[in-house]
């Protein structure tokens, strides 16, 4: 059985008012085998999409490399609009060594109502995936449940937004589409998706996230 734990501590710069929340990086982070063009940082994979779309939407001109001015350009673009980063689990066991949700056991959660005590200003927690079984909100969901605290619908269309009230203070979540290349097939069923494709053939899956990350960053 492989622990696999976190490798990276929550980042939250001390203005932060939104709260980027998800699993937990593949497990090559977190033994130190990195793939060339990986950024040994949050949501570094060279698979994966989050930064691609950041760098997109804000023309980062961001490195995609393993090396130290990549990781600082992340923090630096996350402190100066007020982003953090608190994946939601902090270690898990695997049979098989992969990035798959299903996969994980005996999972421990951190603790995220309580970054959100220390770090005050937050307001807006964005899921980087929905409620399906192991992702983001679905262990926020419980991690929720354990304060005898719930969620409240207040859209249900996708992304699904959903709110809570913590020490007096209102608190808002979405649950974008996952930045991972897993996802795609679920945006292409997507009535909306399929609207913009039949009038622009050429806009493809990464451009509906584009879209819809906009919206929230």
């Amino acid at each position: 059985m492989f622990k696999h734990r976190h490798p990276y501590a929550p980042f939250i710069p001390e203005n932060a008012t939104k709260l980027i929340v998800g699993t937990l990086p593949p497990p090559r982070f977190s033994i130190g085998e990195l793939k060339p063009g990986d950024v040994n940082f949050c949501y570094g994979s060279i698979d994966g999409l989050l930064w691609p779309i950041l760098n997109t939407i804000f023309d980062l001109q961001l490195k995609f490399e393993t090396t130290d001015e990549a990781v600082l350009q992340r923090k630096h673009f996350l402190k100066s609009r007020g982003i953090g980063v608190c994946d939601i689990v902090k270690s898990t066991e695997r049979e098989k060594i992969d990035a798959s949700d299903l996969g994980m056991k005996n999972i421990e959660l951190r603790d995220v109502l309580g970054y959100l005590k220390k770090y005050p200003k937050i307001d807006t927690l964005l899921f980087t995936g929905g409620n399906s079984k192991n992702g983001p909100e679905y262990f926020f969901r419980k991690h929720l449940k354990s304060y005898g605290l719930s969620l409240k619908v207040d859209c249900d269309e996708v992304p699904r937004i959903h709110s809570f009230v913590y020490e007096g203070r209102a608190i808002k979540t979405v649950s974008l589409t996952a930045p991972s290349g897993a996802a795609n097939r679920a945006v292409g069923s997507m009535p909306f998706y399929k609207q913009i494709k039949q009038t622009n053939s050429n806009f493809n899956t990464f451009d509906f996230r584009v879209l819809q990350y906009r919206n929230f960053f």
